[in-house]
C-alpha cells in the first residue's frame, strides 16, 4: 500500500520536465522546449526534489549543474520515457497528422547528404514533424544516443556500445582534393608527393579521422597537418591556389569547382567504410522513429 501511495504522488509530466531540465540544464530553456512557463518548471523542479530527496540541479553561473544522483537518472529516465511513448503509440502511425520533434546528430558532410531529400519528404508527407540538428564528434553522438539527448545519429561508428543499434546507409571511400595547378605536369599524385604537401585535418574536439592515420601508419609514414578545422565545407575555398591537400570522404567533394580543383584517389590503400544510422535499442518500438529511419534510407537511395 505504501508503494501505491508513492506512485500516486508521481505525475508522468514531472518525468518529462526532469528529462528536459537534465538535457537543457537551464529552467528557461527547458520551459521553452516544453512550451511551459518558467514558474511552472521551477515548481515542478521543487516537487521532483521532494519526491527524489535530492537537489537534482544546483545553480552554477547562469545555468544549472546536475548532482551525482541526477546524472545516475539520465539513462534510466530516457529509457523509461521511451517505453512509455512506445506503450501509448498507435500501431498505425499517421505521418500526416503527427506532431513530433526529432533530434538528429550528424556532421555537415552527413547533413549535406541526408537532409535535402529528407526535408522535402517531411514537408510533403509529414509537415508536423520538426527536426533539431546538432553537430558533435563521434564520441559525442554516441553519448547523446545513450543518454537520450538525441534520437538518431548519422555517421561513421566502427564500434557501437552494446545497447545501440545501426543500419548502413551507404559504403564510402576517401578521395584527395588539391589545387589543379599545383599538380605535376603528368597530373599524378604519388606517395612522396602526398606526404610532401601540407594537409588539412578535419576534426572536432580532438576526434580526427583515424582511418587515414591508421593507413599511413601501416606504410610507416606520417603527414604534416597545416590546418585543422571541424567542418569540410569551407576547405575547398582555401585549397584553391595553395599547395594544401584534403583527404576526405568522396561524397563531400561532389559539385566542387573542377576548373580550379582536382579530385584524386589516395596513392595508398585506405579501407572504405560504412556510413550508418544509429539509435538506442530502447527506441525500437517507436513507430514514428521507425518511419523516420525509413525516410532517411529512402532519401539516401534517391540522392
Amino acid at each position: 500500500m505504501h508503494q501505491m501511495n508513492d506512485l500516486r504522488r508521481i505525475d508522468l509530466n514531472l518525468l518529462v520536465i526532469l528529462d528536459a531540465l537534465l538535457s537543457e540544464q537551464h529552467v528557461t530553456r527547458a520551459a521553452e522546449r516544453l512550451h511551459l512557463s518558467q514558474p511552472a518548471v521551477s515548481h515542478a523542479l521543487g516537487r521532483l526534489r521532494d519526491l527524489l530527496g535530492d537537489r537534482l540541479l544546483v545553480r552554477a553561473g547562469a545555468g544549472l549543474v546536475p548532482t551525482p544522483r541526477a546524472l545516475e537518472l539520465v539513462a534510466p529516465l530516457a529509457e523509461a520515457l521511451a517505453q512509455v511513448r512506445a506503450l501509448f503509440a498507435s500501431e498505425r502511425f499517421d505521418p500526416a497528422s503527427t506532431q513530433r520533434t526529432f533530434r538528429l546528430a550528424m556532421s555537415d558532410y552527413g547533413a549535406a547528404i541526408v537532409l535535402p531529400g529528407l526535408i522535402r519528404t517531411l514537408r510533403r508527407d509529414a509537415p508536423g514533424i520538426a527536426l533539431q540538428i546538432s553537430h558533435a564528434s563521434r564520441e559525442g553522438m554516441l553519448e547523446g544516443l545513450v543518454n537520450g539527448d538525441i534520437d538518431l545519429a548519422a555517421g561513421v561508428f566502427p564500434e557501437l556500445p552494446h545497447d545501440l543499434r545501426s543500419t548502413p546507409l551507404f559504403e564510402e571511400h576517401f578521395a584527395c582534393l588539391v589545387d589543379r595547378h599545383s599538380l605535376p605536369v603528368e597530373g599524378v599524385l604519388d606517395v612522396p608527393g602526398y606526404l610532401a604537401r601540407p594537409h588539412v585535418l578535419l576534426e572536432m574536439r580532438g576526434s580526427g579521422t583515424p582511418e587515414i592515420e591508421r593507413a599511413l601508419t601501416a606504410i610507416g609514414e606520417r603527414r604534416h597537418i597545416a590546418v585543422s578545422l571541424p567542418h569540410w565545407s569551407v576547405a575547398p575555398q582555401f585549397i584553391s591556389g595553395t599547395d594544401l591537400i584534403l583527404t576526405v570522404a568522396s561524397r563531400a567533394l561532389h559539385g566542387i569547382d573542377a576548373q580550379q580543383l582536382s579530385v584524386l584517389a589516395p596513392p595508398f590503400h585506405i579501407p572504405s567504410f560504412d556510413f550508418v544510422l544509429a539509435w538506442h535499442q530502447r527506441r525500437g518500438g517507436d513507430p514514428a522513429l521507425n518511419w523516420l529511419k525509413a525516410q532517411i534510407e529512402q532519401a539516401i537511395v534517391r540522392a
